[in-house]
């Protein structure tokens, strides 16, 4: 017996395509693949019973040094952007009408040169930092003691 004869020819394509290729969701090119579908979040609930004071009196600390760096950079800004807008000279010219002529005139610079100002821009700094760190440290504590009694505030985090 001999086996059958294969075809050499390829059947004359009719422009069906294989039925795996015909079948493509409603709504999509053709060649795009379905996107895998997403991961569902994960929540964890957490509870935050105790904070730790070292930790916020260093975080306290540093971040009240940079309000005070920047309060300090920020008085020299004002007292700079015054002083070239001529502010100062109304202000002393104002005092000087409302004065008289009698006045042995006032001039604003003596009581507030840039010196003065950046002196006490940095005493006030200083004393946030002194404030702000007991401040928080103070809240830390605090919180402690009543997360104790009521046993602290409840966090959920999830995944994006």
């Amino acid at each position: 017996m001999n086996p059958p004869a294969r075809p050499t020819q390829r059947p004359a394509s009719s422009g069906a395509r294989p039925a795996s290729a015909n079948a493509r969701p409603a709504g999509n090119r053709p060649g795009l693949v379905k996107p895998a579908p997403k991961a569902k979040a994960r929540k964890a609930r957490l509870l935050v019973s105790k904070i730790d004071p070292w930790s916020v009196l260093k975080m306290s600390f540093l971040l009240s040094v940079a309000l005070g760096i920047v309060t300090v950079v920020a008085a020299i800004v004002i007292w700079t952007v015054l002083d070239l807008t001529g502010i100062f000279d109304r202000v002393n010219q104002l005092l000087g009408e409302i004065a008289g002529s009698e006045g042995a005139g006032f001039d604003l610079r003596q009581f507030a040169s840039l010196g003065q100002v950046v002196s006490f821009a940095t005493i006030i700094a200083v004393v946030n930092v002194v404030l702000l760190t007991a401040l928080a440290m103070l809240s830390a504590v605090l919180y402690n003691i009543s997360s104790t009694l009521v046993g602290g505030i409840g966090v959920t985090l999830t995944d994006d």
